[in-house]
């Protein structure tokens, strides 16, 4: 008979599961949600098939032949991710806009500050800040403040105020910008 195990670590690499109680992966006693097990075996089984199954398996799922090129090793990487997105569901709308506006951005050689807040390069940006005014220069790659380049607006304000600050928020940049900081303070 094997010693009972008191160490956390050595549990951990036995393989075996915790006696504590609320430990072991599933916590609070929860149960999984239903099928989460069925493709979990789907996504491992996956490294099992060949490559002309795995194929096929594309083919079923898009109705067309996987991308010339694509190796087995992310065909299988592939297949899996929709595996699980199938299971879990797939990025909130919210998100897609805020990708689609971020690339939207990108292509257009501007900067994506906020939620539909994009700067093009050139835009000053002016802040009066104890008793002086700060401008920052919008940059395609970044910005500009005091003859240094900095990658976020939020680096600037916290070098400007000496403590932590959001950057959009502190250059008046979102719709909270004005309720967030009372009247007055910092002016």
């Amino acid at each position: 008979m094997k010693p009972t195990i008191h160490d956390a670590s050595a549990r951990q690499h036995s393989g075996g599961p915790s006696p504590a109680p609320g430990r072991g992966g599933n916590r609070i006693g929860r149960a999984r949600k239903p099928g989460l097990d069925e493709i979990e075996a789907e996504v491992a089984g996956l490294l099992d098939r060949s490559t002309q199954e795995l194929r096929l398996a594309w083919r079923q799922l898009h109705r067309t032949g996987p991308p010339l090129g694509l190796s087995r090793d992310l065909l299988i990487r592939a297949l899996a991710y929709d595996l699980q997105l199938r299971t879990h569901g797939g990025a909130s709308a919210t998100l897609r806009r805020r990708l689609q506006s971020l690339a939207e951005a990108s292509e257009k050689g501007a900067l994506a500050v906020d939620r539909g807040i994009v700067l093009k390069a050139g835009t000053t940006l002016v802040r009066q800040w104890r008793g002086h005014t700060h401008t920052v220069l919008v940059r395609k790659d970044g910005f500009e403040h005091e003859g240094q380049r900095y990658r976020s607006l939020t680096v600037i304000a916290e070098r400007i105020t000496g403590t932590h600050w959001s950057g959009p928020r502190f250059f008046g940049l979102t719709n909270n910008a004005r309720a967030s900081s009372p009247a007055g303070a910092g002016q």
